[in-house]
């Protein structure tokens, strides 16, 4: 049986002819040299769904980029290991300390986990596709001098863009864990840490649950942790990929992305970038319960939400998907032709019991007036 699948028109959809249109601009007006697809997660559990949505779209997108524009592509994956791993509460202060993935497991542990998890349907996406890719580990990015630079410079500039950052409060968080051995907790709003800039460095002043006040030096080739709170990271991240004049950077997110990059694209102008030199994004698909939230697998673990109907386990463990993992790919590559067939398709969101359906038998576009 083929499943059919029918979507309403949108203002942006009726716009486009293609998905990937939403791209042209920046490639016909400055054609790159080459282009590369940045997609991340946190690596703070296992894969479901959503995570395996965005990626094979990120990759179905390169490859119809590559062969519409004759430019060639490569996909960036970002492992992103400062989620936090544990939160306490500090008994005297009663500040929120975390401690990140990073700090509590290492990063040769991480690596491990991100080979097992995720690096086997990106060869099989890679593969299949012909599009090289790369993973990168946040521990790796932040210690990059280029992405170092790029923190000290913006954060010459953090006053015109606090507000931005952190409407509720002002103050964008700038964690570097303590360097204590076996240690590195950090606040995890930053409330007694205090950043003071060089000529070519920052010291970071800040005040450890077990170790009190302590100092790190964060230098372009050296120094700690350098981790952002979440808006802020974007801004450093997309600040950076934007240098290269040959290359032009697609940063691919979910549609729950949407609202907080509206508060990015602001900051990035407010510390004075104009609009031709904002960042290039393609937001995916949400896959959404029957209340309309996004899909949550901490809320459904913790017993905050259920599992909607028409779903199944394996959306929340793709682990757990009944069949190989080459048939996973496939199953998902051939979705994500159908969505990217019609912008009606793709500029939406999808219930977790549609994609479920899409998933299982072989679907098909119908285009309505």
């Amino acid at each position: 049986m083929t499943a059919s699948l029918v979507s309403p028109n949108t203002v942006l959809a009726n716009a486009l002819t293609a998905a990937e249109d939403v791209l042209a601009p920046r490639i016909r007006t400055a054609p790159p040299e080459r282009i590369t697809f940045v997609v991340g997660t946190q690596i703070n559990g296992v894969p479901h769904l959503g995570t395996s949505l965005v990626q094979s779209l990120t990759f179905a997108t390169a490859g119809r980029v590559r062969d519409r524009f004759g430019i060639p592509v490569e996909v960036a994956f970002g492992a992103l290991d400062n989620a936090p791993h544990e939160v306490i509460v500090d008994p005297v202060s009663g500040h929120r300390y975390q401690r990140a993935y990073a700090q509590a497991l290492g990063e040769d542990v991480l690596a491990a986990t991100v080979d097992e998890l995720y690096r086997p349907l990106f060869d099989a996406l890679s593969e299949r596709l012909a599009i090289p890719y790369a993973i990168e580990m946040y521990s790796r990015q932040q210690a990059d001098e280029h992405f170092r630079r790029t923190w000290l410079r913006a954060h010459r500039r953090v006053d015109a863009a606090r507000w931005w950052l952190d409407p509720a409060h002002g103050t964008p968080h700038v964690r570097v864990p303590c360097p204590a051995a076996d240690c590195g907790w950090a606040e995890k709003y930053a409330e007694r840490t205090c950043v003071l800039l060089g000529d070519d460095h920052a010291e970071v002043h800040a005040v450890c649950l077990h170790h009190g006040p302590y100092e790190v030096v964060i230098a372009p080739a050296s120094g700690g942790y350098l981790d952002l709170a979440t808006l802020y990271r974007n801004l450093v991240k997309e600040l950076a990929a934007g240098t290269d004049p040959g290359r032009l950077s697609v940063m691919v997110k979910g549609g729950d992305w949407v609202f907080g990059s509206t508060l990015v694209d602001n900051a990035l102008t407010a510390i004075g970038l104009t609009t031709g030199q904002l960042p290039t994004r393609l937001f995916c698909p949400q896959v959404v319960t029957d209340t309309g939230a996004k899909l949550s697998k901490s809320l459904i673990r913790d017993g905050k939400a259920s599992l909607p109907d028409g779903s199944a386990p394996w959306m929340l463990d793709t682990r757990m998907w009944p069949g190989s993992l080459t048939e996973y790919a496939d199953r998902l590559l051939d979705m994500a032709a159908v969505l990217l067939s019609d912008p009606r398709h793709f500029f939406r969101s999808y219930s977790a019991g549609e994609l479920g359906r899409l998933m299982s038998a072989p679907t098909r576009s119908v285009t309505t007036p």
